[in-house]
């Protein structure tokens, strides 16, 4: 398997679009069936971290405060990631933070996501739950940390990544599992899905 940069960011909130800064990255690089590196750091945005925010990731103002400017974590993590290409588990969330955030030091995007969610949903149908940390746990999956913080959700969906690589080799003989393959198998439906692993 080609290398793919698996992301995660805390954020102040939802969305971009209503304001919401990034707080913290994370981002571990798969490749050969494991994590070959590792990439965290808070960031100041200059944003405010609601209470509620701060409840749930463990993240403080002061924190944030205290850590490096937002434009000097993109940069670097940018040049970290380079064009590899990229996932994360609800990926439409992340790729919103990882694009406004580039934008905002003039550097865009060059490579497309995938998302571990939706693979999910279509390679573990028997889940009783498709949360990164409930999967984790279901699939018996090493634990990685405190959830809801950028680095321990980063190596969780690698992980889960790499069981869903592993399902498709052992459970659906298909020698050949890249980005493009995973990228093509989360937009379809889980009944094509179904057909095409038949096939393999």
């Amino acid at each position: 398997m080609k290398p793919i940069a698996v992301i995660d960011f805390e954020t102040t909130g939802m969305s971009p679009a209503q304001q919401a800064r990034a707080t913290e990255i994370g981002v571990v690089i798969i490749e050969g069936g494991q994590i070959t590196a590792r990439y965290q750091s808070l960031m100041n945005s200059g944003a405010w971290v609601p209470p509620f925010i701060e409840q749930l990731t463990g993240i403080s103002n002061a924190m944030v405060r205290s850590a490096p400017p937002a434009a000097e974590v993109m940069h670097e993590v940018a040049e970290f990631v380079g064009d590899i290409p990229m996932l994360a588990h609800n990926a439409s969330f992340d790729q919103k933070f990882w694009d406004a955030e580039l934008g905002l030091i003039g550097r865009a995007r060059v490579q497309h996501f995938a998302c571990s969610l939706l693979l999910s949903r279509r390679l573990l149908p028997g889940a009783p739950s498709h949360k990164l940390g409930n999967l984790n746990r279901w699939a018996c999956l090493p634990d990685t940390g405190k959830a809801h913080r950028a680095l321990a959700d980063a190596e969780m969906a690698a992980n889960l990544t790499l069981h869903l690589c592993r399902v498709l080799r052992e459970q659906h003989g298909r020698s050949a599992v890249d980005h493009d393959f995973l990228r093509q198998l989360q937009g379809m439906s889980a009944a094509k899905v179904r057909a095409l692993l038949a096939a393999a």
